[in-house]
């Protein structure tokens, strides 16, 4: 039985029969010691395994498990250069928070420049193909300079967020990313469990999400929603549904492999 089969059968086992009862943080003990246990697992089969945190409210979630219960996970963050000032803030809080430094992969400038001069500082809305090809700069090139050399990267994505997203499994192949595992440990978490356990455990998080945010990425490409909109509405909003993905979370569906050993 090779790594990622010993890492199915043996998460299945410990999920099942687990209690169901609400922690102290709202959400029920199995999720929490589910998500836990697929972290340890990964760490265990894949050896450096690196989060790339998105700075959202599953975010705030995932940083205090893993910085918590999982240290040996390396958080990373993007700054594509056209983040809120908020977001900017809210790294300086964690950081204090927990005492420990996240590390910030930038794009390269030369590349910037280049597109810049060719497509205007805002060119990003003039075509999909130009929005897409900001976020390679901004966000995917410095992501696979970040995740080199890992085992495994772990997401924050749940399956409420998108009809696309509903599709990802606990743990897949990520062939847009050269084929490293990919360990999204909290599909399954609701909307209410993420700010249950938020305010239970009083962690920061940004405040644009009290201002009709639910969805936080570069600030020329983020606005505020209606209540009850759908939660990645606000993000690329002169786009159809079918586009809005920054290529971090392809739209082609990765390959699904058996969840780790646990």
């Amino acid at each position: 039985m090779n790594g990622l089969a010993r890492m199915t059968a043996m998460s299945n086992e410990a999920t099942a029969g687990k209690d169901s009862s609400n922690t102290p943080t709202g959400v029920p003990e199995a999720k929490v010691q589910a998500t836990l246990e697929l972290l340890r697992a990964a760490v265990r089969e894949y050896g450096r395994v690196v989060y790339s945190n998105s700075l959202g409210a599953e975010s705030m979630v995932l940083t205090d498990l893993i910085w918590t219960e999982v240290p040996q996970i390396e958080i990373f963050t993007l700054d594509t250069g056209r983040l809120h000032e908020e977001t900017y803030n809210l790294i300086e809080r964690l950081e204090r928070r927990y005492q420990r430094r996240m590390k910030v992969y930038t794009p390269e400038p030369k590349s910037i420049e280049a597109w810049v001069s060719k497509n205007g500082i805002n060119g990003f809305y003039d075509s999909i193909e130009n929005r897409q090809g900001c976020c390679h700069i901004r966000k995917i090139e410095p992501f696979r300079r970040a995740i080199a050399g890992a085992g495994a990267w772990v997401t924050g994505v749940r399956h409420e967020q998108s009809a696309t997203r509903a599709l990802a499994k606990p743990v897949e192949v990520d062939e847009a990313n050269g084929g490293i595992v990919k360990i999204s440990p909290i599909l399954d978490w609701t909307h209410e469990e993420i700010w249950a356990y938020i305010r239970a455990r009083k962690l920061p998080y940004n405040p644009l999400h009290d201002k009709g945010y639910p969805s936080i990425g570069c600030a020329p490409c983020t606005r505020a929603v209606e209540p009850g909109a759908d939660s990645r509405s606000g993000r690329w909003w002169w786009e159809n549904a079918d586009s809005k993905e920054c290529g971090l979370h392809p739209k082609i569906r990765v390959v699904a492999v058996n969840k780790p050993q646990v």
